[in-house]
């Protein structure tokens, strides 16, 4: 296939900003210009790349396509740097979309990145750490923090550490639910709240502790904060990081099995890719998580 590097910017900036009018706007040409590069590739290509939807969508083909379309604006971003490429300028950073989960997010991974030049910038995708890779496999982002140890096709991995969470609830909430101790027929009754549908930190606690099915009433909050927030105000008990729950006095939060936990290990994977961009969020990352996880 003979792929012209104008073509897949173009089918980079459609999928990215959704439209073929942005994608003109960012690319600074019209929007006629960005739908002849599109079908010029796939033409090339011999199939069709992108759903001409709003936002506009790549196809399965597409995806692998898009994948070398943004590994090759990355490299050339880094190489522009290094040579001081006068037509790349200041306002036009290296753009690194990476996937986190919530928790990281809200804890230790925004200070990381704090420390990261600003001529890279961060698109972060929030997605649960046991469903991040999908979005490596995509192409959607170039790295991620995940719950998985194998690395994704084309992609190396690093260990992290760990996050540690424990079963946790207002004090009041723990001695009107469990005041003859962590029994199943407490966790049967009792609230818990979680994250979302995805989320299954607590059931693993439940089927832990109870060896049986266990289906108490729940709540969902799909935020961090929130979901702290809602175990202290006594909407139910529920799977808090220590990063979170040591910051709070005892007088709000109390553990409600004692010293039980689940620690849930954490990777950063990453294209497999001689990036200096990569290499350095790859860097204050692991370095912040040296510090933070266990």
């Amino acid at each position: 296939m003979d792929l012209q590097l104008d073509q897949l910017r173009a089918l980079n900036a459609a999928v990215t900003e959704g439209t073929f009018d942005a994608a003109a706007k960012s690319l600074r040409i019209t929007p006629s210009a960005v739908s002849q590069r599109i079908k010029a590739l796939e033409d090339a290509a011999g199939r069709v790349l992108v759903q001409r939807t709003k936002p506009v969508r790549a196809t399965e083909s597409g995806l692998a396509v898009l994948r070398l379309a943004r590994q090759i604006e990355l490299l050339a971003g880094d190489t522009a740097r290094e040579l001081g490429d006068a037509h790349r300028p200041a306002d036009r950073p290296i753009r690194l979309p990476i996937a986190v989960n919530a928790d990281s997010l809200e804890t230790w991974v925004l200070p990381a990145l704090a420390d990261i030049p600003p001529s890279i910038c961060f698109e972060i995708h929030r997605e649960d750490e046991e469903h991040t890779t999908r979005l490596l496999r995509d192409g959607t982002v170039m790295a991620a923090i995940t719950a998985t140890s194998a690395a994704v096709q084309g992609c190396k991995v690093e260990r992290l550490g760990a996050m540690r969470y424990r079963p946790m609830a207002a004090p009041r909430f723990a001695r009107t639910w469990f005041g003859d101790g962590p029994t199943a027929k407490a966790y049967a009754a009792a609230p818990v709240v979680l994250f979302d549908r995805k989320d299954d930190l607590q059931d693993r606690h439940l089927r832990r502790r109870s060896r049986q099915r266990l289906d108490p009433p729940r709540h969902y909050v799909p935020s961090s904060a929130g979901f702290l927030a809602a175990v202290r105000l006594g909407l139910g008990w529920g799977m808090l990081p220590d990063l979170q729950s040591r910051n709070s006095p005892t007088t709000e939060l109390v553990s409600i099995d004692g010293e039980a936990f689940i620690d849930v290990p954490l990777y950063w994977q990453q294209w497999r890719l001689d990036s200096p961009a990569l290499s350095a969020v790859a860097a204050s990352i692991a370095a912040r998580a040296a510090e933070s996880l266990r």
